[in-house]
């Protein structure tokens, strides 16, 4: 099976007396609260899933990652995984303390060796990472609600932030690099999303499915912005689907924890090398990946690999053009198998799936699956009233 990102899947879960011990000793130590961002990132470093990072980043890797998309030590790695500092006391810690990390109930979920304290430009972070100082931009405005202060060191996690969803999906990465062993996979491919899978989609998986063993759909179910629709709407379309169009034995359905930082390009990366992670060895890229409003080319996330040499990301993109349903074809396709006209296409943007619900009208079946078209509208009533 394809080797974690860096070498080793990294744990930064205790466990036995030390467990009990730092229970114990974060009663009295600092509490810095984590944001659901944070909350994201902390169960995904201890799990493994952002190996090789231990911990949230100190100045030097964070100002490495933010300039040339590397860690310190060279290895790729495309996103900030930052902590930021929510108090005036946590702005004054020195290198050397302690602090528990808590979640919104003030409960310890892990300690944290504080290694660095550091000032972040968010400007310039925002147009290194998001390649944009928009307000519009969720990622700007997510980086404008917090402290520019960081705080950079290992952690040891005492225990899982609580969940009370999803709850037989939530597989870590060495559950699933088990259950792939176990069904005898080695060529996985990864899909990506936090929209409820279409025709396109659809498409994209099953192309993938004839190269690979097997398929992994790995829903994002952390924070996503507003207007997206909501993971357990999204999970309920994903299991209709499972049960009627794909073969049961060579797909597995499971949650991502991760929160939406909505970086195109490099949230593209970002995504493929957590997904080598979890073992999968190919990593389905689309049109717009991880992109919003119109911040990025259609096929900018596409681009971005080829910065980098394959070995050193080590996990193969799939790159996709825009899939659509063609009247003349009479299947799905893309441009580069389709001679037709735009007319002959259709494809619906999420707005207007969106403004179609929104009146009582649903998708056309070319668009989505029927099945998957009475669940979203089901939803969009219950909205309403």
């Amino acid at each position: 099976m394809i080797h974690p990102h860096g070498g080793k899947l990294v744990t930064r879960t205790i466990s036995g007396e030390d467990r009990e011990r730092l229970a114990r000793e974060a009663d009295r130590m600092p509490q810095v609260p984590l944001n659901q961002r944070e909350l994201a990132d902390l169960e995904m470093i201890a799990s493994g899933a952002m190996s090789p990072l231990e911990g949230f980043m100190g100045e030097a890797d964070y100002r490495s990652v933010v300039d040339s998309m590397r860690l310190t030590n060279r290895l790729v790695w495309s996103i900030p995984v930052v902590l930021s500092a929510k108090a005036e006391q946590h702005e004054r810690l020195k290198p050397g303390a302690q602090v528990a990390l808590v979640d919104e109930a003030g409960r310890a979920l892990a300690v944290m060796d504080v290694e660095d304290r550091y000032r972040a430009d968010h400007d310039y972070e925002a147009q290194m990472v998001l390649r944009t100082n928009d307000d519009g931009h969720p990622g700007v405005q997510y980086l404008k609600s917090i402290s520019p202060v960081y705080l950079g060191g290992k952690i040891h996690l005492i225990r899982r932030p609580e969940h009370r969803d999803f709850l037989r999906y939530r597989l870590q990465p060495k559950e699933t690099r088990v259950l792939f062993n176990t069904k005898g996979w080695n060529r996985i491919a990864a899909f990506q999303t936090r929209n409820p899978i279409h025709r396109a989609h659809e498409y994209l998986q099953k192309c993938a499915l004839e190269i690979c063993d097997g398929l992994l759909i790995h829903p994002l179910v952390g924070e996503t912005k507003k207007d997206d629709i909501p993971a357990d709407v999204r999970m309920r379309c994903y299991e209709e689907l499972l049960s009627s169009y794909y073969p049961r034995d060579r797909v597995v359905l499971s949650v991502f924890p991760a929160a939406m930082r909505y970086a195109g390009p490099r949230e593209a990366i970002f995504h493929a090398l957590v997904r080598k992670n979890y073992g999968c060895s190919h990593f389905i890229v689309g049109r717009d990946h991880a992109g919003v409003g119109s911040y990025y080319g259609t096929y900018d996330a596409h681009a971005i690999f080829g910065e980098f040499d394959p070995e050193e990301i080590d996990i193969t993109p799939l790159f996709f053009d825009h899939a659509f349903y063609c009247r003349k074809c009479g299947n799905m396709a893309t441009t580069k198998t389709c001679p037709h006209d735009k007319a002959d296409h259709i494809f619906l943007s999420g707005t207007k799936v969106r403004e179609m619900l929104a009146v009582g009208e649903l998708p056309p079946s070319e668009f989505t699956r029927p099945e998957v078209a009475k669940i979203l509208a089901e939803s969009t009533r219950s909205e309403r009233t």
